[in-house]
């Protein structure tokens, strides 16, 4: 009778006794699933060193790979932090002699500032031109300035007033001034709705990969870690997954209770992800010994706007070879448009990435990389590096 009303509602009978559980769906064994492993990764893992550099009141973090050769000055997105650029600085650093040097801007990751708010493109140049002179005196090595999104529209302003005197270089990925502006306007209403907390770390990393906002799970689970602190100690992430480890080096931390099963499947950076799924109840509060979102980003919509206005005259009047690097050509606008017809930058498209394109496909965003070094003699390459085809 239970057989009949299944049938009776719509839904295939129960497959013949002699298939088992063993029957194959194009070549795969039927209930043969695995839990995709969320667990968050350390960031020694792909960085050499980490330090915190005083500068006045402030202390920023700062990791590091590399020890000679132009320095790439990484600078990430608004809300994301230092270790979006971890995946890439090992494959750069393999590729060409460079140096790495990803910082937690403002207000972001384990970086401890007095105004953490301030997040205007003034004083985010300021910092990046502190940052410098504490680190390398009156002396600094040649520089090149990489910024994505909100990072991008600070290296560009951080150029323009001559922040950096080593200043060899720009490479600017995924923002342009008509379309950054554009997005501004519905900005809040993404920032909603994002969940508001997290129980685990494996949570927030899974939404990141569940959701499009990082495509490639080996950076999320490095990246995301710096996103989030908790609730009730206020601890970054960063910090409670390096204070596991040095108790117990070998610590794992367990799956969440609710963490998605799926089939077997290939996880490369490339792969399009599963369509975002909805925050489950317990993710739209804030509980105490959850994760929450390190930096809230709605408080500091005043300053939205002064990085990205009037950002592609800016961009054009650096006088430095410069790189933009894009998910998508229709987010150039006219005076880009005008300005690469006149040979003023080069530009490369990288499609089949999100925005977070340095972390969905790393390996390409370093090929770009290490091509426009070489090409301009900034730095040589190594036996690994086989240099691809040429930028636009």
């Amino acid at each position: 009778s239970l057989q009949k009303k299944v049938v009776a509602r719509g839904l295939p009978p129960r497959p013949p006794a002699s298939m088992g559980t063993g029957a194959a769906r194009g070549g795969k064994p039927i209930g043969m699933t695995r839990r995709r492993d969320y667990t968050p990764v350390s960031w020694d893992k792909y960085f050499e060193t980490t330090d915190e550099v005083t500068v006045g009141e402030d202390i920023f973090r700062i990791y590091r790979t590399g020890s000679e050769g132009p320095v790439l000055f990484l600078l990430h997105g608004g809300g994301h932090c230092a270790l979006s650029w971890a995946c890439l600085s090992t494959i750069v650093t393999s590729l060409v002699n460079c140096r790495t040097l990803a910082v937690d801007l403002r207000g972001h990751g384990d970086s401890q500032t007095k105004e953490e708010e301030n997040l205007s493109a003034d004083q985010l140049a300021e910092d990046v031109g502190n940052l410098t002179t504490a680190l390398y005196g009156d002396d600094p090595p040649p520089i090149i300035l990489v910024g994505h999104s909100m990072g991008g529209a600070v290296a560009i302003h951080a150029a323009v007033q001559e922040k950096v005197p080593s200043l060899i270089g720009m490479v600017v990925i995924d923002v342009v001034e008509g379309t950054a502006l554009d997005a501004l306007h519905s900005m809040q209403s993404f920032l909603r709705g994002r969940p508001k907390s997290f129980p685990t770390l494996e949570a927030a990393i899974e939404w990141c990969v569940r959701s499009g906002q990082v495509r490639n799970l080996e950076s999320a689970k490095v990246s995301m870690v710096g996103q989030v602190k908790k609730t009730d100690t206020q601890e970054t992430g960063t910090s409670l997954l390096e204070r596991e480890i040095a108790r117990e080096p070998n610590v794992g931390v367990k799956l969440s209770a609710d963490a998605i099963v799926e089939e077997e499947e290939p996880t490369s950076p490339s792969q399009d992800m599963p369509p975002p799924a909805s925050p489950p109840p317990s993710m739209t509060e804030a509980p105490p010994g959850s994760y929450t979102w390190r930096i809230d980003l709605s408080s500091t919509e005043k300053y939205w706007k002064g990085w990205f206005a009037g950002m592609s005259q800016l961009f054009l009047s650096c006088n430095v070879p410069k790189v933009l690097l894009l998910a998508g050509v229709d987010r150039l606008d006219k005076d880009l448009t005008i300005g690469q017809m006149q040979g003023k930058f080069q530009m490369q498209v990288l499609p089949q990435c999100g925005h977070a394109v340095h972390e969905d496909a790393p390996d390409k965003v370093a090929e770009a990389l290490a091509t426009f070094m070489v090409r301009h003699r900034f730095a040589e390459a190594t036996a690994d590096f086989k240099r691809p085809f040429p930028s636009c």
